[in-house]
């Protein structure tokens, strides 16, 4: 399945909001956060014990990601994460300025409701982002609702330029290191892992090959 593509930083900017100027420095592993905000903490589920790692960059607008969110991850869940064989990390890559949003909306829950947040989206993409006749923003407000985010507080998160720029800022780290072209992006104990979207079948033989 092909990856969405990405759109640049200067795209993801262009709405005239206030930019807060961070220096882009260099890390070595794709668990790194260039950025101090707590809310830009690792998003993590599985056992920290767990020998494999599975990393993933996904888009909350992404069509790609949202069939493997639907598809493929709740076999993932189940067999996998679950059991204690690997441990699962979330990272914020998107590709357009609803997405980003969603993600800031999804940064700004505590760190135990964002996958069940970004699941959410991402289950239900076709209801809140691609439906006709809606406006994305005001669905994803209901949809931020519903994990507790009123609506005063989610018209703060779409005024947070501090974190916009920070999800920006990590994307860019992680998108120049790793060399992400679209999303979803996967790596597995933080090897390249490109063959894994198709299905579970895929990404349980990947798995079990790093093991």
């Amino acid at each position: 399945m092909p990856a969405a593509q990405l759109l640049g930083r200067r795209t993801l900017l262009a709405s005239g909001m206030a930019l807060v100027a961070t220096a882009a420095a260099p890390f070595a592993r794709a668990d790194d956060v260039p950025a101090s905000d707590p809310r830009m903490g690792p998003r993590v589920i599985g056992s920290p014990d767990a020998k494999i790692i599975v990393d993933e960059w996904f888009s909350l607008t992404c069509s790609h990601c949202a069939h493997f969110s639907k598809e493929i991850f709740p076999q993932i869940r189940k067999n996998l994460i679950d059991t204690g064989k690997i441990r699962y990390r979330f990272h914020d890559f998107p590709i357009d300025q609803v997405a980003l949003l969603a993600a800031m909306v999804a940064r700004s829950l505590p760190a135990d409701r964002y996958e069940a947040f970004v699941t959410d989206l991402l289950d239900h993409l076709d209801e809140w982002a691609f439906a006709q006749n809606i406006d994305p923003v005001a669905e994803l407000k209901k949809r931020a609702a519903l994990f507790g985010v009123n609506s005063a507080e989610f018209d703060r998160i779409n005024a947070d330029n501090a974190l916009r720029e920070a999800i920006i800022n990590k994307q860019d780290h992680d998108g120049a290191f790793l060399q992400i072209q679209g999303t979803p992006y996967f790596r597995i104990n933080d090897v390249p892992a490109p063959d894994v979207v198709g299905s579970y079948d895929d990404f349980a033989k990947a798995v079990a090959k790093a093991s």
